[in-house]
């Protein structure tokens, strides 16, 4: 998942942003009012956490243009200001959650977790995009009902793909997503498992769906 952190204090936007990439999120940050905005107005996130106290624009003024552009945008509040007076302000202007500092950074993580699970998405076992099928549990793939074997990385690219049908995924989401930025950022490992899993899922006859879109990333192509 993308997540906009828009936070002034650099080491806690340091601090904030590894924890986050250790958990599979790409992490875009912003340390200016203004700025932090118009990313969130602009760029495909999923959820933004925000500061109070920043340069540029007010927090609250932040969150504000943010609600009111993008309704439905999860947005947690994370500042040191923890007065009820200001909680009731941060939450009346549109904050899904407010984390005041100091925190603890596994709760930060569970309070993103929940957000971007939502209140009814269903836990999901099986994934079926493409004419491929994944079971989780089982961590077994069939497309067009030839079993394919996958080894457990492989398993894990491919069921990142299929979580995000027909998006075009850059590497630096792949790494975040898949190996939590665990490789060097020039690392090739995102090519090399992408062709195993291509040459694996067209032992079934067919192309494999998952589609190079240059100089950006690859998508899987769902028709």
């Amino acid at each position: 998942m993308r997540v906009l952190l828009i936070e002034d204090e650099a080491a806690i936007a340091d601090f904030v942003a590894r924890a986050l990439q250790a958990h599979g999120h790409v992490v875009e940050k912003a340390a200016d009012g203004l700025i932090g905005e118009r990313a969130a107005l602009t760029r495909d996130v999923d959820l933004v956490i925000l500061d109070r106290g920043l340069p540029g624009r007010d927090g609250i003024d932040v969150l504000r243009g943010i609600r009111a552009a993008k309704p439905a945008l999860p947005v947690i509040v994370l500042t040191a200001r923890a007065e009820v007076a200001d909680r009731v302000e941060g939450l009346d202007a549109g904050a899904t959650d407010y984390v005041t500092k100091p925190f603890s950074v596994d709760e930060l993580l569970a309070r993103v977790r929940a957000h971007l699970r939502g209140p009814t998405q269903p836990h999901t076992t099986r994934l079926a995009a493409a004419g491929i099928e994944l079971d989780l549990l089982a961590r077994t793939v069939w497309r067009d009902d030839l079993h394919i074997e996958l080894s457990a990385k492989e398993f894990d690219v491919l069921a990142y793909f299929m979580r995000h049908p027909n998006q075009v995924l850059s590497r630096e989401q792949l790494l975040g997503g898949v190996w939590g930025y665990d490789f060097e950022p020039q690392t090739n490992v995102v090519e090399v498992y992408v062709g195993y899993v291509r040459k694996k899922l067209a032992a079934s006859g067919e192309p494999a769906p998952i589609d190079t879109v240059r100089s950006v990333g690859y998508r899987l192509t769902v028709r």
